[in-house]
């Protein structure tokens, strides 16, 4: 292995048993845990499908394989990577049966999601005033971040929200298996289920992944843990990098423990410090040493670089947006060169419009960047409902979005009227279509038959 560091090196070299990790900002992880995967099946410790190797975004998991087959070649597409939701449906697929879900199940988004919560409430007669589709995903994804299923005791219920939300968990628990639908919580918990309830298939996972890694685990939530640690569990080949000084995902459910106790969830562990960064300047490596000096849960280390000075940071106190933005402006302008060289962050969406506004003035081009997504553009909605309801018709909430999508004359008390028959029968809206088209006036009956006939065509060919 070359090009490596000593303490790069000692990552890389470690046999087995469990392996943290402490990767400062630009200290070569990446580098770490591709070489370390080589070093693996250099030694025959592993082959490449019994590495399970976990990223935070599906960006890091291409990179990773990319960098993997430059390194060792085409054997790296064999390797289980992935995010711990990628790895999740993976294994779903194959099971899903066991829980109670097809094998084909769909994957909700958000957008559904907040569709089916809402009416949930409705149904159970809430005050939409103050039992919201947003409350109440809150509540569900904080549980579902702490492993907790649907009547688990200790899933707090300390005021009426809490409670009333707990009472109908497991009411949207079961619409989404009705609807052989997961959301993204499940794609982790759905595991933890399965391995609960079976013993040998969680041995024949251990057994197929000799060597676990998760990447950022700085950013890993309590479900997360504990899918990780139980494939682990048996053979503790448990490697991963992390830096508790880099964690920001705690608003969504990260848990800062899961690093910070490494140590007592795996005793014995081995604990390497990456602390040079080949990425910032002496600068910003010692103001953002001063800065992090200040956090008070954290493991001791120090980042260093042998990198220039560079330049100094500058802090301009603004009197309003407006001067602010024209002071950006005016940076932006000193600085020349060519476009796409300069980047403006800010802290929410809100600010903007003032420096959006400034660059307009200035005739400077810019692209603001995290806009709305492709995934979550209407249309883009539409079209996966379409190819939702072409593989799986019982899914009410893709039929919902879909039928009178373009508007085909099916409104809102058609739609009621179907949801109404459904509900009462136990059944799928698909299912009780053209029954309920039989029952209806002329050209609702036929506009209903039309559509029914489209998706029976569509599914005959899928």
């Amino acid at each position: 292995m070359t090009q490596l560091n000593p303490r790069q090196q000692e990552a890389v070299d470690h046999a087995t048993g469990p392996l943290l990790i402490l990767a400062a900002a630009g200290s070569g992880k990446t580098r770490v845990l591709v070489h370390r995967i080589a070093r693996l099946l250099a030694d025959g410790r592993a082959r490449p499908d019994e590495i399970l190797a976990v990223t935070f975004t599906n960006k890091a998991a291409r990179e990773l394989v990319h960098r993997c087959a430059s390194l060792f070649g085409g054997s790296a597409q064999s390797l289980w990577t992935g995010t711990f939701h990628g790895i999740g449906a993976r294994i779903l697929r194959r099971h899903a049966a066991l829980i109670g879900y097809p094998q084909d199940f769909s994957i909700f988004d958000t957008d559904d999601q907040k569709r089916l919560l809402k009416d949930i409430l409705e149904s159970a007669s809430l005050d939409p005033t103050r039992f919201t589709p947003d409350g109440f995903r809150s509540f569900i994804e904080k549980a579902k971040n702490e492993g907790k299923l649907p009547g688990d005791p200790s899933i707090p219920q300390d005021d009426p929200f809490s409670r009333r939300y707990a009472e109908l968990y497991g009411v949207y628990q079961e619409r989404l298996r009705r609807l052989g639908a997961m959301d993204f919580g499940d794609l982790i918990s759905g595991v933890l289920e399965l391995f609960r309830g079976s013993h040998e298939l969680l041995e024949r996972y251990r057994q197929q992944f000799h060597h676990v890694l998760v990447d950022e685990y700085q950013d890993t939530n309590h479900a997360q843990y504990l899918m990780v640690s139980t494939l682990a569990g048996g053979h503790r080949n448990i490697c991963v990098v992390g830096d508790d000084d880099q964690s920001i995902y705690g608003w969504r459910g990260a848990s800062l423990r899961n690093i910070l106790e490494f140590e007592r969830d795996f005793p014995g562990a081995h604990i390497i410090k990456l602390d040079q960064s080949y990425r910032s300047t002496e600068t910003i490596i010692a103001a953002a040493r001063a800065v992090i000096a200040n956090n008070r849960s954290r493991m001791e280390k120090a980042i260093w670089t042998e990198n220039p000075p560079g330049d100094r940071i500058t802090v301009y106190e603004a009197s309003d947006e407006r001067d602010e933005a024209t002071y950006i402006v005016n940076q932006l302008r000193a600085l020349g060169g060519s476009r796409g060289k300069a980047a403006v962050f800010y802290r929410t969406n809100a600010q903007s419009r003032a420096i959006e506004e400034a660059l307009v003035q200035a005739g400077m081009p810019y692209v603001i960047v995290g806009t709305t997504r492709f995934y979550e553009r209407r249309e883009i909605k539409d079209l996966l409902a379409y190819l939702r309801v072409a593989h799986n018709p019982r899914d009410d909430l893709s039929l919902a979005r879909i039928i009178n999508v373009p508007t085909r004359g099916i409104g809102r008390t058609t739609w009621d009227s179907l949801k109404s028959r459904a509900i009462s029968e136990n059944s799928s809206i698909w299912d009780v279509l053209p029954i309920a088209a039989a029952g209806l006036k002329n050209q609702a009956a036929t506009r209903l038959r039309r559509f029914h006939k489209m998706v029976e065509n569509w599914v005959a060919r899928d």
